[in-house]
């Protein structure tokens, strides 16, 4: 009868242990969701669950609930969609969980049963209260559309080819690939991988936090082993999903603080390159809403706007895609950019490919399950002039249909130039839920143009400008990157005018004639602007030896300088010709005199006004000052150096004639910028 006793004592005990733990665990697993750390709250929520005998259905019920709103929000697809079951078993589901069971569903690719899910969700809208109920109404009607079209969809197919890249890949997250550098040599994503600063495991993914890593090509055009940045950009926190200005010497990225006693918001920051290194990340403040996310920058190809993903109040809900200004004075207002393309769900990851056509990814739209890729086709342009709004018609939307996209999560797009290649990534098939990086190729015809903006005689000018008109109607501001180029798409049968400008420089025309390919093209201008503070050197002029005579060969630079005066007719030179220290100095100022005088005649006779030019002779009285990029060619010369007889002298022979060529020149300096802008009085 004691042993009885003592049996039965000890089970009343297990048995209080075991819901003591149970009630434990769900007190833990409440404080880590209300904290947004939904793997350490899915943790507790499991142990719970496990603790809770079977006959208890209505507290199973509940808690499976719990688990499944954790397993949704952390990409557990398979898990969530059993909780959800166990959820509608047990009689414990509420006013949402058919219709996130089936976006659950449509992530596994199970259409058949997401349809039927959103099917019953739509049927029971009326025996609750929504908050929005025409929202998510609107939502179950386009995913009961996508669950019964798109196994036809993934049927047909595309022109896109898909490769998972697992050279970048690691095991646990890899994301948000985006090219960078002057030839794209280099890839710059966000990997939760060992390598990842910190020690502690993300309470909301069960891995490490972000770090932003990059690979660049070698010599030889081949990718090197992905390295995290080592600065003091990436930290302890979560940093990712970048994002460059067209220079490429400002970063824009992500940013996801942790706290122990508040719920964490994303936040966007920037990053300043100085040479090879990025500095320490600077938060940017777009709005005064210290409790709404935002995250996913992307600068527009003009780098005139910041877009970026924000759950903050006034959009269409969920997550919607707004702007801003980036302007000289700093941040314009924010803009929401309504509909089509934000919708009642959530509209994430902008960026851009360089013809100026929008990449987002969204689950509100139709498509195959999960975050689909969209495009918004820009029918004018996005760069818009500072007097036009942002309209629903300034732009097509477009689903580029699978292989690109998939039952999974897609987004997060990069293009490599203007061609429609480059990567993106995706967790399609990953049972885990965790990203990857796959590349993709659709081989339509593009036609290109690039360009280059530099000084005359020197390097490139990253802070130029190039206007581009066409008789289509295009009139675009296309900015340069660091190396002083641009890219752009154009467009066959169209004209062109394009423009390259710079602060303290002479402008420069090209025109450009697209006539329709069978494959695509590229075009090539360059644009050397000539400096209006230094004397700009003529090359390929040519004179008849001891006399001031032209030669034929001068023409084609000699035509090129009266274009380059009609493209600038507000501008007066001063055309100047030089010698070498060899020879008396009044027979050289003579010489150099009548030089001088021919080039203008010639300008003259080719429509030039005379008092827009005055001829100069100096013979040796100014020799050639060496700049920088002159020493690229000449190794023995140094920046500064001025080739006077004396510095000539202390030279070999072979250098003696360089320097010497290098005196025997034609020049040109601006004398004014306001010729006939004024009356004559």
């Amino acid at each position: 009868m004691r042993q009885n006793l003592h049996l039965i004592y000890i089970l009343l005990v297990a048995t209080l242990l075991t819901g003591c733990g149970a009630e434990q665990a769900m007190k833990k697993g409440d404080k880590f969701y209300a904290l947004g750390e939904y793997h350490d709250a899915a943790e507790q929520y499991k142990k719970a669950y496990a603790q809770t005998k079977s006959k208890e259905r209505t507290l199973r019920g509940q808690r499976a609930m719990k688990m499944a709103e954790c397993y949704r929000r952390i990409n557990y697809t398979q898990k969530a969609i059993a909780a959800y079951n166990n959820a509608i078993r047990y009689k414990q589901e509420d006013s949402l969980t058919h219709f996130y069971l089936a976006q659950q569903l449509m992530k596994n690719g199970s259409y058949k049963e997401a349809e039927k899910q959103f099917q019953t969700f739509i049927d029971s809208i009326g025996n609750y209260e929504y908050k929005d109920p025409q929202n998510y109404e609107q939502l179950a009607k386009n995913g009961l559309r996508s669950a019964r079209q798109a196994p036809e969809w993934k049927k047909e197919g595309s022109d896109y080819t898909v490769k998972r890249e697992n050279f970048f890949n690691s095991r646990r997250a890899d994301y948000s690939p985006m090219l960078a550098g002057e030839e794209n040599n280099q890839l710059f994503f966000t990997s939760t991988r060992n390598q990842a600063k910190g020690d502690e495991l993300s309470g909301i993914t069960g891995t490490k936090n972000g770090d932003i890593f990059f690979s660049q090509k070698d010599d030889k055009g081949k990718w090197q082993r992905p390295e995290a940045i080592d600065s003091e950009l990436n930290t302890d926190f979560d940093e990712g999903v970048c994002s460059f200005t067209p220079d490429g010497r400002v970063m824009y990225l992500t940013q996801c603080k942790t706290d122990p006693d508040y719920p964490r918001y994303a936040t966007i920051m920037t990053s300043n390159r100085s040479d090879a290194s990025w500095s320490k990340a600077q938060e940017v403040k777009l709005t005064r809403d210290t409790l709404s996310a935002f995250a996913h920058p992307a600068v527009s190809p003009d780098g005139q706007w910041l877009y970026f993903t924000s759950n903050m109040p006034g959009g269409l809900g969920g997550y919607d895609i707004w702007r801003v200004a980036l302007t000289n004075n700093g941040l314009g207002g924010v803009e929401n950019l309504g509909a089509p393309i934000n919708t009642p769900g959530d509209e994430m990851f902008p960026t851009f490919r360089p013809n100026g056509d929008l990449y987002f990814s969204s689950n509100g739209h139709e498509g195959l399950g999960g975050l689909d890729i969209y495009i918004a086709k820009a029918v004018g342009s996005w760069q818009l002039a500072e007097n036009q709004e942002l309209t629903a018609n300034s732009h097509q939307l477009e689903h580029p249909g699978y292989p690109l996209n998939s039952q999974g999560d897609d987004f997060g797009m990069t293009f490599e130039g203007m061609l429609n290649k480059g990567y993106f990534s995706s967790n399609r098939g990953d049972g885990k839920g965790w990203d990857h990086i796959y590349s993709f190729f659709n081989p339509e015809i593009v036609q290109t143009v690039k360009g280059w903006v530099y000084e005359q005689d020197g390097y490139e000018l990253p802070q130029g400008q190039v206007y581009m008109v066409g008789n289509d109607g295009t009139n675009l501001k296309l900015s340069v990157k660091g190396d002083g180029s641009f890219e752009q798409q154009i467009k066959p049968g169209v004209d062109y005018v394009f423009l390259g400008t710079c602060k303290g420089f002479l402008n420069h025309q090209e025109q450009l004639r697209v006539e329709p390919v069978k494959e695509s093209q590229e075009y090539v201008l360059q644009f050397p602007l000539a400096n209006i503070t230094v004397p700009v050197l003529i090359e390929n002029i040519f004179y008849d030896f001891d006399k001031a005579t032209l030669r034929p060969e001068s023409a084609e630079a000699l035509d090129q300088l009266v274009a380059l005066l009609n493209e600038n007719p507000n501008v007066t030179i001063e055309l100047s010709a030089h010698t070498d220290y060899r020879g008396s100095a009044e027979y050289n100022k003579r010489l150099s005199q009548r030089r001088a005088e021919s080039v203008v005649n010639y300008l003259k006779d080719h429509g030039i006004a005379p008092d827009r030019m005055t001829p100069v002779g100096y013979g040796k009285e100014r020799p050639k000052k060496v700049r920088r990029k002159l020493t690229e060619k000449h190794p023995f010369l140094k920046e500064n150096d001025v080739l006077t007889e004396e510095h000539i002298k202390t030279l070999d022979e072979e250098q003696q004639e360089i320097c010497n060529q290098l005196n025997r020149r034609t020049e040109f300096r601006v004398l004014r910028t306001t010729y006939g802008l004024f009356p004559k009085k």
